[in-house]
């Protein structure tokens, strides 16, 4: 919701970090796990008729490759034909790299069903790159993934499998195996509980007023949003996302995307890719992911609906056959009357369900997310002229230094006639600083929990306000993130009522 006293340059941030798409896994080849100094084909093979980008490397001929020039491929223009296009990987004239990378820590068993168990581990280090690692079923080599994280399938219902992982560089070299991790396959007589929120839960879907789990029983998520990506991405790493899912007990991560104020407009591949590779990595850790499409700056949705259009598309394409996401098409319209934002809202929901039916769509209210208040407007506009669409929440924002009885009295009412999701909220007032107000703070959180409304809390950073959870420097120096000692008052206050225990009933 709110930008940083002292903006950053995205595009250069970004870049410097590195941040690039997570792809899904894909199957390998079955083969024999080999020994750590074995090289193995690393990349997907080269395919005609198929767009390939600067530094894209592929397969061919037992050979891999990497991209010279953008271009669209023909047949006639395989790699070792088209020097001009291609190079074989590590013929840079620096000799042959024959340094392997580091073995993937922490390997663990994220969920299971009776056919799957999804994996995740921690990253890797090679003194190259890692390019991606593979996955071991028993001994054999059952799966790649470019990530840290995969699910395999094809296994047996009420079984134990042991898995490792090894991780591979540009040149072919594995690392040493991670630890082994045995994984029981559920029984196959339906839906399981798991362990994580994601896994509990499952698929989620509006019944009524509330948000329900894949029991049809009512939930309330409980978690973190993400500062602006333009600015603090650098606070999201595996290590604070470990925390967060591990530390925290979150349920929920609302990845928030600006669009303006140096955000997605300025680079809509790179900001997608960092969107992708974040859902990744809250799948990864039983978490929900929360997209948020955090328009601010006009206040009027539609100013950015064609990008919204091609942002969502692709989202909802990739990711739908996840369980644990939830779209938030619209943060915070304001100075725009509400037939404006459900105009659009009937505009792009389409969009999206072509992709994805059955993901919960969040839609901002007027008003700064406040169901109009905040423009002299209540929620009666959204009662009487509600969105025309199924399997949709309406979203609520407040903060609890600036916004008193007025606006919690309205979330009270309104929350009896639309279903609604708290996408952000701080203790402090509404710039997002200034006193902490934990006293009205913990009265919204009474009536969520009374009501089983899911929030979310502004924000996972350390930038220098005092709703930013960690104190100044803790992103830049990567923690620690787990206990209060670099937390301010608001993060340890937070942190504490997102680590009491769920209940997510399963029958």
């Amino acid at each position: 919701m709110r930008t940083p006293l002292s903006t950053l340059l995205a595009g250069t941030l970004l870049a410097a970090l590195g941040f690039g798409l997570v792809p899904s896994t894909a199957l390998a080849a079955t083969e024999p796990a080999p020994a750590a100094s074995t090289s193995v084909a690393a990349y997907q093979a080269w395919q005609p008729n198929t767009s390939y980008t600067v530094g894209t490397r592929v397969s061919y001929g037992g050979k891999d490759y990497e991209c010279l020039q953008s271009h669209t491929s023909l047949t006639g223009w395989e790699p070792p034909n088209t020097p001009a296009l291609w190079k074989p990987v590590g013929d840079s004239g620096g000799g042959t790299d024959t340094t392997a990378p580091s073995a993937p820590g922490n390997l663990r068993a994220t969920g299971t069903t009776s056919s799957t168990v999804s994996l995740a581990w921690n990253a890797a280090t090679d003194n190259v790159g890692v390019t991606g690692y593979v996955i071991y079923r028993d001994g054999t080599q059952v799966a790649t993934a470019s990530g840290t994280s995969s699910t395999v399938g094809g296994l047996a219902a009420s079984t134990t499998y042991g898995f490792t992982v090894r991780a591979r560089d540009a040149v072919g070299n594995l690392s040493p195996a991670s630890n082994t991790v045995s994984a029981t396959t559920q029984n196959g007589g339906g839906p399981q509980p798991g362990t994580t929120p994601a896994a509990i839960n499952g698929r989620l879907k509006v019944c009524g007023l509330k948000l329900c789990n894949q029991y049809g029983r009512p939930i309330q998520l409980r978690g973190m949003s993400s500062h602006g990506l333009q600015w603090y991405s650098h606070c999201l790493t595996n290590a604070s996302l470990d925390a967060l899912a591990g530390d925290w007990n979150a349920d929920v991560l609302r990845i928030s995307l600006y669009v303006q104020e140096g955000g997605y407009e300025t680079n809509p591949r790179m900001f997608t890719d960092r969107v992708h590779q974040l859902i990744e990595m809250a799948t990864a850790r039983g978490m929900y992911a929360l997209v948020d499409w955090h328009q601010l700056t006009p206040g009027d949705p539609n100013h950015n609906l064609a990008a919204a259009k091609t942002f969502f598309t692709e989202i909802a394409q990739r990711h739908r056959d996840k369980t644990n996401l939830l779209y938030d098409i619209a943060n915070e319209p304001n100075n725009v009357s509400w037939s404006r934002v459900k105009s659009y809202a009937e505009q792009l929901i389409p969009v999206i369900r072509a992709q994805d039916p059955t993901t919960p769509i969040l839609v901002g209210t007027h008003g700064w997310g406040s169901l109009g208040i905040s423009d002299g407007r209540d929620e009666t506009d959204i009662i009487n002229n509600p969105v025309q669409a199924s399997n949709i929440m309406y979203t609520f924002h407040f903060y609890a230094a600036s916004h008193g009885q007025e606006y919690l009295s309205a979330l009270d009412r309104a929350s009896d006639r639309i279903p609604i999701f708290v996408t952000e909220f701080g203790t402090q007032e509404a710039s997002g600083d200034g006193p902490n107000n934990f006293g009205r703070a913990q009265q919204y959180l009474d009536l969520l929990g009374a009501k089983k409304i899911s929030w979310v809390n502004w924000n996972f950073s350390d930038d220098e306000r005092s709703g930013a959870v960690f104190k100044g420097g803790t992103c830049n120096g990567n923690g620690p993130w787990a206990g209060t000692g670099s937390l301010k008052p608001a993060g340890v206050w937070i942190r504490d009522r997102i680590r009491t225990p769920d209940n997510f009933p399963t029958s």
